[in-house]
């Protein structure tokens, strides 16, 4: 194969590679990183830099690029080149930077870099459509100059960025207009908020090694989400992510379909079959709600992380699975092991690492706003609406609901209400229930009777106050325990704090 064979080999490689990537969880940051390093390879050149216009203030944004020197860049569209190609959207090649009046060499003198020779593009999904950022490159090895088939291809991968952008959460808020909003560091993961910052860092530091996992928090936060992030964003990204619901298993096939079973191993096993730690092997297996499976399976679980072996149900051999465990509960584990429902050596080899996922409730109303929007643009597009929005009277509404679904029950409203709202404008009565429900006063009387004793409601109350009464009521009977009233009203700790503020 000849070198430029080669070249265009590497080239439709990572045209192809871009939006099968960009259809995952992906930490964005690296992901762009590593692309401007293949861009920069493709065109043997010495860097290559992703620049995204940020739509709330308008400046361009370097998120990562190919500079050792800073992390992070940020100037206004009315400086330097790639300034003039974001509000232009005009292409450009240049051969000798420093002598180019558009040139803006602050930048060089910040790094101690030579600026002499770039492409420059607009990143935009079709020509003269809004621009979403700036793709350059610079300094062709040994100091020759781009060509005109160089620009070409550089063009041809701008469009193909800014159309796997749509597939991501660095998406418009109105795609009419040019630039992006971030929304969180991780692809289709929204949010902005310091609780889920700090999720953030936790998954970034853990993705890089194979530690074992615990993601806990209410139903509904995502923690399937969370723990296919931490796949696609480690180094056994290439091999699969197995999902077990433990919450579905019947408790007589559940070791079987963890480990597999050999034919004839019971009745009805007429064939060889392979469990889910098979399946994954070299990658990574999530079990999800893993609270629920029962202390035999439990016994072979723990085996199976400490010596990395196991046997098929049937089975005499003893094989052996390189697999990295995710595991998710909504449960209170350590009650689970006081009470004798969990193994304490498995509660331990589980919870390497542990990182909590706030209830939406937690999160605050930015975030709802922000999800709703999300949510909002996503089944628009899915089931060809208009453009949508939402009437002030439904977004108050949304911002009001106490969410105990949390985001799972949001995106579940979303779709229900762009689903009836042929016109385009989401209104508070398309959602599935009334969400000023919990804002509004018990029309009947209310008697409810707590663990320990009977607990009298008067008339009147907000559905808020009950639930905040009867919580302190329910912590008053045993005896001041959280963990245990928490347990007893099937909410999680963070919750019952929110019930008693």
């Amino acid at each position: 194969m000849s070198v430029t064979e080669i070249v265009m080999s590497s080239r439709l490689s990572l045209l192809v590679d871009l939006t099968s990537v960009l259809a995952r969880e992906v930490d964005l940051d690296a992901f762009v990183s590593a692309l401007c390093t293949r861009v920069a390879e493709s065109l043997e050149a010495d860097r290559a830099t992703i620049w995204l216009v940020d739509g709330e203030q308008g400046d361009l944004v370097a998120r990562v690029a190919t500079l050792p020197e800073l992390p992070e860049l940020r100037q206004p569209r009315s400086r330097g080149i790639a300034g003039y190609v974001a509000r232009t959207a005009e292409s450009l090649r240049i051969d000798d930077a420093s002598a180019d009046p558009r040139f803006d060499n602050e930048l060089d003198k910040v790094t101690g870099y030579t600026t002499r020779s770039m492409i420059a593009v607009p990143i935009s999904a079709v020509a003269g459509g809004p621009v979403r950022g700036v793709l350059q490159v610079l300094n062709r090895h040994g100091g020759g100059a781009f060509t005109a088939d160089d620009v070409a291809f550089v063009a041809s991968l701008a469009t193909q960025i800014a159309r796997a952008l749509e597939l991501t959460t660095l998406r418009p808020t109105i795609a009419s207009e040019p630039g992006l909003t971030f929304r969180g560091p991780f692809n289709r993961i929204v949010g902005k908020s310091l609780e889920i910052a700090k999720v953030y860092e936790k998954l970034s530091r853990v993705a890089k090694t194979d530690a074992t996992v615990l993601l806990r928090g209410e139903t509904g936060t995502g923690k399937g989400l969370f723990a296919r992030a931490i796949h696609v964003n480690s180094l056994r990204q290439a091999k699969p992510f197995v999902v077990l619901d433990c919450t579905t298993l019947p408790r007589e096939l559940a070791e079987s379909e963890l480990f597999g079973h050999e034919r004839g191993a019971f009745t009805g096993a007429d064939r060889k079959v392979i469990g889910r730690v098979e399946m994954a092997e070299g990658g990574t297996l999530f079990l999800d709600e893993i609270g629920e499976l029962s202390m035999e399976v439990q016994a072979k679980l723990l085996r199976f992380l400490q010596e990395r072996t196991f046997e098929r149900v049937g089975g005499r051999t003893t094989l052996q699975g390189d697999v990295r465990i995710v595991a998710a509960t909504h449960r209170d584990l350590e009650r689970a092991v006081r009470e004798g429902k969990f193994r304490e050596d498995l509660y331990y080899r589980v919870r390497v690492v542990e990182i909590g996922i706030p209830s939406l409730r937690d999160r605050g109303q930015e975030e709802i706003r922000a999800l709703a929007e999300h949510f909002l643009d996503v089944f628009a597009q899915r089931y060809s609406r208009p453009e949508t929005r939402f009437s002030r009277a439904a977004m108050a509404a949304l911002l009001e609901h106490s969410w105990p679904g949390n985001v799972r029950e949001l995106e579940h409203w979303i779709e229900s209400a762009v689903v009836l709202a042929e016109d385009g404008e989401i209104r508070e009565a398309q959602f599935p229930a009334s969400p000023r429900a919990s804002a509004r006063a018990i029309p009947v009387a209310a008697t409810v009777v707590a663990p320990a004793d009977e607990l009298t409601l008067p008339l009147g109350l907000t559905l808020e106050e009950v639930e905040r009464r009867y919580a302190e009521a329910t912590v008053k009977a045993c005896d001041g325990n959280k963990t245990d009233a928490a347990e007893r009203l099937d909410i999680g700790r963070n919750t019952l704090q929110r019930l008693l503020k």
